[in-house]
C-alpha cells in the first residue's frame, strides 16, 4: 500500500461510520468503473481503434469539432 493511500485511510478512520461507508462505497463504485475501461480498452481490436480514428479525421475535416477551450475555457483564477 502507497504512503498516500496509508494517509488518506488514516484519516478516513478519523471520520464518522456513515461518512466512512459513503467514502467507501464511492471508492468501490470508481474501482469497478475503472476495471469496466479496462477491459473495454483491452478488448478493442485495432481494426476498431482504425474505424474511431477515420470516424474522429471525418469530423475534424467536417469541422464538427470543437475546440477544447471554447467548450471548457481555461480558468483566469
Amino acid at each position: 500500500m502507497t504512503e498516500l493511500l496509508k494517509q488518506a485511510i488514516a484519516e478516513i478512520e478519523k471520520l464518522p461510520e456513515d461518512v466512512q461507508d459513503a467514502i467507501a462505497a464511492r471508492l468501490l463504485a470508481e474501482l469497478a468503473d475503472e476495471k469496466g475501461w479496462a477491459a473495454r480498452f483491452a478488448a478493442t481490436t485495432d481494426a476498431q481503434w482504425d474505424r474511431m480514428a477515420e470516424m474522429v479525421r471525418r469530423e475534424i475535416t467536417a469541422g464538427d469539432t470543437f475546440a477544447l477551450d471554447d467548450l471548457f475555457p481555461p480558468s483566469t483564477s
